[in-house]
């Protein structure tokens, strides 16, 4: 009977100092309610409870956690049906409202998180919501961070995962981005034969405008080539005139003959004239010729009178004979 009694006395010892002494590992909060009533928290390390008084309420986990979120059927605002799902990490700050102002934490706030999943992908398009992810994200995380933030919770981050449409929609999207690549494509090479055909006609242009320069340029100078040869022939004419005025008929010769070997010329060079028949006498044309040199030892000899003469006086000039 004594050994019974001593035993029940080691149990109680045992579980009163059980009660006596706590020990809250690290990253934890414990709550302590007094008659079922809370009363404090308890901060990781070794802590002293006056037994069957205070009690431990709830262990609350003060960690960053990490919270799936379930795939759900979502319906944007064109009427696209798309499959989301992703992933929340939350902190608890305040353990006495974590513990005491929800009854589930987890589950509430993963009802929270699916419903404004949502409502924010419904107000949105099919091609929004593929493409504005980060929005997305902050947009959540501004409205789950608010709701959460009485239950003494903050929301660090919300990702959503995957935005999956359904298969038919996926390849009427796959067959729009290949017709709008085509179209870049088709625009693309029609810009290319565009800037091809501009750089050609101005390529022709100056062309042109370098082959019409050209063509000024020369008849500037055939013009005064032309008029360079008019004012030579005009002055051999004067020269002609003033020797026949002189009574110098081998001037007359010299006129004649000139202008009878350029007919002579251009009878030559056309084109239908195969055979030239010359029904004239040797002899005119060598006269002419003779006439011709005539004059031109006139020229000299006069140039020789009106220069300064050295030497004493120069034998008379005999007047030459016409022929």
């Amino acid at each position: 009977m004594g050994s019974i009694v001593a035993l029940v006395v080691i149990v109680v010892a045992v579980i009163v100092l059980a009660k006596l002494i706590r020990i809250v590992p690290q990253g934890y909060e414990w709550t302590v309610e007094m008659f079922g009533k809370y009363t404090g928290t308890l901060t990781p390390g070794l802590h002293f409870l006056i037994p069957f008084v205070y009690n431990i309420g709830r262990k609350m986990n003060m960690m960053e956690q990490v919270l799936d979120v379930p795939s759900q059927d979502v319906i944007t605002k064109d009427n696209a049906v798309v499959r989301v799902d992703g992933v929340v990490f939350y902190q608890v700050l305040d353990a006495a409202k974590a513990a005491y102002e929800v009854a589930n934490l987890e589950i509430a706030a993963l009802a929270l998180i699916m419903t404004n999943i949502r409502t924010v992908l419904g107000s949105m398009d099919l091609d929004e919501s593929l493409s504005q992810r980060d929005a997305i994200n902050a947009k959540l995380l501004t409205v789950i961070d608010e709701a959460t933030h009485p239950w003494g919770v903050k929301v660090t981050r919300i990702e959503i995962k995957d935005i999956s449409p359904p298969r038919d929609l996926v390849d009427a999207m796959a067959r729009q981005m290949k017709a709008e690549r085509e179209k870049r494509a088709n625009i693309l090479d029609a810009e290319g034969f565009r800037q091809a055909a501009i750089l050609k006609a101005d390529g022709e242009k100056q062309s042109a405008i370098l082959e019409a320069e050209g063509k000024k340029e020369a008849a500037f100078r055939e013009a005064e080539a032309r008029e360079r040869l008019a004012e030579a022939e005009a002055k051999a004419t004067t020269m002609v005139s003033e020797a026949i005025a002189g009574g110098d008929v081998n001037a007359l010769n010299y006129f004649v003959a000139t202008k009878y070997v350029e007919a002579l010329v251009e009878m030559a060079k056309s084109p239908n004239q195969k055979t030239l028949l010359l029904p004239m006498e040797s002899v005119g044309i060598l006269g002419s010729l003779a006439g011709i040199a005539e004059l031109t030892k006139d020229s000299l000899a006069s140039q020789r009178v009106q220069a300064p003469q050295v030497g004493g006086p120069q034998p008379p000039r005999t007047p030459p004979l016409a022929r």
